[in-house]
């Protein structure tokens, strides 16, 4: 049912064919979380817990591992359908806020993590450089806990743990903050340098992954309050619903495939950079710094994931804008409506 002025129960603008648009858009979004889901819980199957994969299904042999996991890809599609066909009369608006509060949680937890292991990291660094860890851990521990693979999964996974659960219970995006951390750690690097001539590596180390997570895991954030900088001849003067049309085109031809290729080529196999990073806590060429090499490496992979989410809230508000439904950051900037909104 429509209103007089065209406008659907959902707020948008147009007809069925419309709303079945909006519908179409909402399906290849959640489809494209699920296949992203799908895809990191493969991975970590295969390289993590020794599964088989799905090559095994497709080479014909039997392994009922294979086939749960072909499974779940072949899940994704039907449980997107199902999702969004529950709440058919749903916005886009209201579903980008969705995936929106999804991207949140997962940058909030990775600025967390970013925070404890990097003072946790430098911490034992210093007490390590001033030969204070084996008077206060004993030696067989100070020796454990410079090992890469022991600091890797006894220190910094249950850190990365530990900012999960924080950022369950906040809701500050906390990662703009890190800006503010990075100007006070070079401040003191100063400081020290020059005033005490007193410099060691883990000071760089720790700017220098600090600065890496704000570039990388702040892209998607910065992506959903329009603040990256536009290289703008045409776009400032269209209409509203033709910005929908570059917007939602835009993230499907050159945002979406960029994030895959990234998640693609960097777990391609254990020798990935992102798989092979992680699966043997790379930490060369640190000499006495921090142990934050591989955490460096798969920032290049949370930028893809939290990227390609940032795209699917961004493509369900370019299709919002292209249709005419209420809302927007700028709700007054377009007073076209939808050619198939004139219902008769």
């Amino acid at each position: 049912m429509t209103s007089t002025d065209g406008i659907a129960a959902d707020g948008t603008r147009g007809t069925t064919d419309g709303r079945a648009v909006a519908i179409m858009v909402r399906i290849f979004g959640w489809a494209t979380l699920f296949c992203l889901t799908a895809f990191l819980f493969n991975d970590f199957l295969v390289y993590w817990l020794g599964w088989p994969g799905t090559a095994t299904f497709n080479a014909g042999a039997v392994d009922v591992r294979s086939w749960l996991q072909a499974g779940l890809y072949a899940a994704v599609l039907p449980a997107a359908a199902w999702h969004v066909l529950r709440h058919r009369e749903r916005p886009l608006r209201d579903e980008s806020q969705r995936v929106d509060r999804i991207n949140g949680f997962l940058i909030r937890a990775a600025f967390w993590a970013v925070l404890l292991i990097g003072l946790v990291d430098i911490s034992l660094a210093f007490l390590r450089g001033e030969d204070l860890i084996d008077g206060l851990a004993g030696k067989t521990l100070a020796f454990e806990l410079f090992r890469s693979e022991i600091r890797g999964a006894y220190v910094h996974m249950p850190l990365i743990a530990l900012g999960i659960v924080i950022a369950s219970l906040t809701r500050t995006i906390g990662v703009t903050w890190l800006a503010l951390l990075i100007v006070v750690a070079e401040l003191l690097i100063v400081m020290f340098r020059f005033m005490f001539s007193y410099e060691q590596l883990y000071m760089t180390d720790l700017v220098r992954f600090w600065y890496a997570a704000l570039f990388l895991l702040g892209c998607a954030y910065t992506l959903r309050q329009d603040g990256h900088v536009r290289v703008d001849v045409f776009y400032a003067g269209f209409s509203r619903r033709t910005k929908g049309l570059v917007n939602a085109f835009g993230t499907l031809l050159l945002g979406m495939p960029f994030c895959w290729l990234i998640l693609i080529v960097g777990t391609s196999g254990k020798t990935g950079v992102i798989n092979s990073a992680l699966l043997t806590y790379e930490i060369e060429g640190l000499g006495d710094g921090l142990y934050i090499l591989y955490l460096m490496t798969v920032f290049m992979g949370l930028f893809a994931i939290t990227m390609l989410i940032a795209f699917v809230s961004f493509l369900f508000d370019g299709t919002a804008d292209y249709l005419g439904e209420a809302g927007g950051s700028d709700p007054a900037a377009d007073t076209d409506s939808h050619p198939a909104g004139r219902d008769a």
